[in-house]
């Protein structure tokens, strides 16, 4: 407090620079930016966080580690606000499919997700937040698209190219799907059925028989006027006459090759008589930058300019607009087309903000203003605000004497990360703004090294780690550590997203970032200049100035989770609070565990800093002052994070056998030999097959109008064991029925009803019904059975029927003043798996193909900055790639890659 109360009064005393004619004042407008800025950083406190993943994708099977990183501030350092984080698997219909709970100390963690036999492949989300960073949005969630393949269990490889045009002004998809083995031999002759959904609609269907080379060719329509749908086509192939049908869905990323062009003028928009750099991006419908090319001309057909794409669909170009002129693009698409699109309409009146930082030692910028505004505010004050994070980093103010005012700041005043340049009359209203990306040199350096640049399969390496700051100070840091075989692993570092292309840009900026670690990788001139654009063409909109200044600050509806905790509240059975209320709380896993608390005036009790693991069921007992039971308990149940759209949809891959086909035979090679050995049983894997179970249980309760058991697929009790939620277990268990971020149950191209015992109810019902209740769960999807229900059923019914209904279900109110509750917990950690070969109890007879060499998510430097790693290689030869993510006590953070060879 007392740091950020001197920060406030120094900026007070504003910096004076000579170039830019600013001169020290206690401005008021600027001490009331700077005391705003504060208020809202205390009340709403701004956290990020970036998930270390040990690999760039995975197979079924796989285990996905990862090392959380939590900070706050624009200076970067660990946060000590959160002590839970959220760890989310998302599939690619935007459900979730696994959600675990992972412990914060001093902002890190770290925990893993097993990818269980009962997923199938395709793309998935890694989601990360607190609770706290709710109240921004998940816009600023970390948030990765990673591909999932399947090597044990796929005897079906799929690769599929999609062709686009229009027909009758709608726009049309040919598919073209390939069949084969995983050696490549094409599945011929084979019948194949499918299904096309766009945003979980369906507009297609049919059946059809792949050629002599494997391919099945299919069209849909895309009658909505967005170009940029997506979806999925869902085809069933039956190898032979008596084989089971196999599943193959595949994604659709878009519908058309249309490309959107837009213009970014600097600091805002373009001033009439006011020489303005202009950026534009050009994006195709999947999400990726379109490459273009043009010239610019005025009303009149005079080229006024040229333009081109400098990098991932972005570009700029110069232009002075004049009074009374309008201006056009014309440009050419990659496919030969050519298209015109207009610029912004200049204003008549206004400033322009530019700022240049492409120099290693300052960032230089210019304000200039037109005739018009010049004459009539000669002389006015205006201020000029930098801020990161929250903090102001410089600021400054001039008056209006010339047209133009120019200043060069130290690169030192700036943190590396966003700062927000914004320009503000003496009103303090703002009229510009400009982001910009600082990278300064790296203050924390992590360097890796190992005895040898040459090792033999199975020998063990040492590898050392040193951790200095930028004055070469030894430094003690906090890091992770992932080795992996890249020879089966093939990592595209640009398009990765790391310690540092996160913390210090995609997580402050809303919206696709297309190669993020491009911009930190071999920092040069033209990444520079490239991240520059990006800067131009991808707004910062943490909060609005306006608001800030207003003191209309949103409340924080999302509170700061220091711990695991239940909240309730106990009242009678009118409904009237009741203080004073005993309350206990009570678990029996794992030896008995008790607490108990007193209810507030209003009735309200707290159980907090617990610790618990996922899966325990608490009993929770309340009972009045006076000793009674007629007691309700009402939990305060945090709401979920809803689930919307992936922003990232760009980088989901539509073919991903091809994509990871190396990766995915050495899986199944790792799997046979285990198999071989004993160490894993047989797959049991949830076959990709629409069949009756041979001998259904039997349900004596079900209301199914078709008979009990009569059903597509049957669920009992036992198979909705060992989730956190039913919506989990749910989408572990059921074939061919997914659910949208609101647990509405989908299939057949369309919401699914859902009838409990024998009432139907709304289709989000689920999220919110205890799996502990439910005896069995017939799924009707086939017209045979879903007919008898009429148009409720029209794409399909849950038919559930609860263990009340079976006369052997105890509801979660067993009785007054007594429920019980299955809260997510953290998860159980587990530890990676590194073989010792120097020891002879290790197995030396299993082949060891392992892609993960070495995962360790906390290493940590001594206070000389050192310490070492040893672990043993593989069998496969080929080069093994180490890398090194982590941050020191002042918020530094670094990032070291470093290879070495296996042979």
């Amino acid at each position: 407090m007392k740091y950020r109360n001197n920060l406030i009064r120094s900026f007070l005393l504003i910096i004076s620079i000579a170039l830019f004619g600013f001169f020290k004042t206690d401005d008021d407008v600027i001490q009331k930016i700077v005391i705003q800025l504060d208020k809202w950083v205390k009340a709403s406190p701004q956290e990020k966080v970036y998930l270390h993943l040990d690999k760039p994708y995975y197979a079924i099977g796989d285990d996905i580690w990862f090392k959380a990183y939590v900070t706050t501030g624009s200076d970067h350092k660990l946060s000590t606000l959160s002590g839970v984080l959220n760890v989310e698997l998302v599939t690619d219909k935007d459900s979730v499919k696994r959600a675990i709970k992972v412990p914060l100390t001093v902002g890190t963690g770290w925990g893993s997700i097993q990818l269980a036999d009962s997923l199938t492949e395709g793309n998935y989300r890694i989601r990360a937040y607190t609770n706290l960073m709710r109240n921004a949005g998940d816009g600023y969630f970390f948030d990765k698209t990673i591909q999932v393949g399947n090597a044990i269990n796929n005897s079906v490889f799929t690769k599929v190219n999609y062709t686009y045009s229009t027909e009758k002004n709608q726009q049309k998809v040919d598919a073209v799907i390939n069949y084969a083995a995983v050696d490549g031999v094409p599945y011929d002759g084979k019948e194949v059925s499918y299904k096309v959904e766009l945003d979980n609609k369906q507009v297609a269907k049919g059946k059809g028989i792949t050629d002599a080379g494997g391919n099945l060719r299919l069209n849909f329509i895309n009658s909505s006027a967005q170009s940029s749908k997506s979806g999925l086509v869902t085809t069933q192939i039956r190898l032979n006459p008596k084989s089971a049908l196999i599943t193959k869905i595949l994604p659709v990323k878009s519908t058309s090759q249309k490309v959107d062009l837009q213009f970014f003028p600097e600091s805002g928009y373009l001033v009439n008589n006011i020489a303005s750099k202009v950026a534009f991006k050009a994006v195709g419908a999947d999400g990726l930058g379109v490459e273009v090319k043009g010239t610019i001309v005025d009303d009149q057909n005079k080229e006024v300019e040229q333009l081109t794409t400098q990098h991932l669909g972005m570009g700029a170009f110069y232009i002075q607009p004049e009074p009374g002129r309008r201006y056009t693009a014309k440009i050419t698409y990659p496919d030969g087309s050519s298209g015109s699109v207009q610029l912004p309409v200049a204003a008549d009146k206004g400033f322009v903000l530019s700022i240049n930082n492409a120099n290693a030692d300052d960032i230089a910028l210019r304000l200039s203003v037109n005739p018009i505004t010049f004459q009539e505010n000669k002389n006015a004050e205006v201020n000029l605000v930098a801020q990161s994070g929250g903090n102001i980093v410089w600021a400054a103010k001039t008056k209006l004497e010339t047209m133009m005012f120019a200043a060069r700041i130290p690169r030192s005043r700036f943190p590396s990360g966003i700062v927000q340049f914004t320009l503000f009359d003496a009103k303090g209203e703002a009229l510009n703004e400009r982001i910009v990306c600082v990278q300064n040199p790296a203050a924390l350096n992590v360097m890796l090294s190992t005895t040898k640049a040459v090792y033999m399969p199975r020998e063990k390496v040492k590898l050392a780690i040193e951790a200095k700051g930028k004055t070469d100070q030894p430094v003690a840091g906090i890091f992770s550590l992932s080795v992996i075989d890249e020879t089966k692993v093939s990592v595209d570092e640009s398009s990765e997203s790391t310690i540092l292309s996160n913390i210090l840009l995609s997580s402050d900026i809303k919206g696709y970032i297309e190669k993020p670690n491009y911009y930190f990788t071999n920092i040069n001139d033209k990444t520079k200049a490239d991240l520059d654009l990006l800067m131009l063409t991808q707004g910062y909109r943490r909060f609005a100035w306006k608001q800030i200044l207003t003191d209309n600050f949103t409340p924080l509806a999302f509170e700061t989770e220091k711990s695991l905790n239940i909240v309730g509240h106990i009242k009678t059975l009118g409904g009237k609070p009741i203080p004073n209320g005993k309350v206990m709380l009570v678990s029996n896993k794992g030896g008995v565990f008790a607490t108990d608390t007193t209810s507030d005036a209003q009735g309200r009790f707290v159980f907090d800093n617990l610790i618990f693991t996922d899966s325990i069921k608490f009993v929770i007992q309340a009972r009045t002052a006076k000793d009674r039971k007629n007691v309700e308990i009402e939990l305060d149940n945090i709401p979920k994070q809803l689930v919307t759209k992936n922003k990232n949809t760009a980088d989901v891959q539509v073919n991903i056998n091809s994509g990871m086909l190396n990766y995915l035979q050495n899986s199944r090679k790792q799997y046979d030999d285990f198999l071989k050995y004993g160490l894993v049983a047989r797959p049991g894997f949830l076959k990709e097959v629409s069949i009756r179970d041979k001998r259904p249980p039997v349900l004596k309760n079900s209301d199914n109008l078709n008979g009990p058991g009569n059903a597509d697929q049957i669920l009992t009790a036992n198979d909705l064991t060992k989730c956190a939620t039913l919506i989990q277990c749910l989408e572990a268990k059921m074939r061919f029925v997914g659910f949208d971020s609101q647990g509405r149950p989908i299939s057949r191209g369309g919401i699914m009803g859902i009838l409990i015992d024998g009432n139907f109810v709304e289709p989000d019902f689920l999220m919110y019904f205890d799996a502990d209740a439910i005896e069995s769960i017939e799924v009707l999807r086939s017209i045979a059975y879903i007919t008898v229900y009429g148009p409720r059923a029209i794409y399909g019914l849950l038919v559930i029927t609860t263990k009340r209904g079976s006369g052997t279900y105890r509801p979660q109110k067993y009785a007054p003043g007594v429920i019980t509750y299955m809260p997510i917990g953290y998860q159980r950690v587990k530890q990676f798996y590194s073989p010792q070969y120097d020891d002879p109890k290790t197995d030396k007879r299993i082949a060891d193909l392992r892609t993960t060499i070495y995962w360790n998510p906390n290493v940590i430097t001594d206070k000389n900055g050192n310490t070492s790693i040893e672990f043993f290689n593989a069998d496969s030869p080929g080069t093994y790639r180490a890398v090194i993510e982590g941050i020191d006590a002042d918020g530094n953070i670094g990032r070291q890659v470093y290879r070495y060879k296996v042979q």
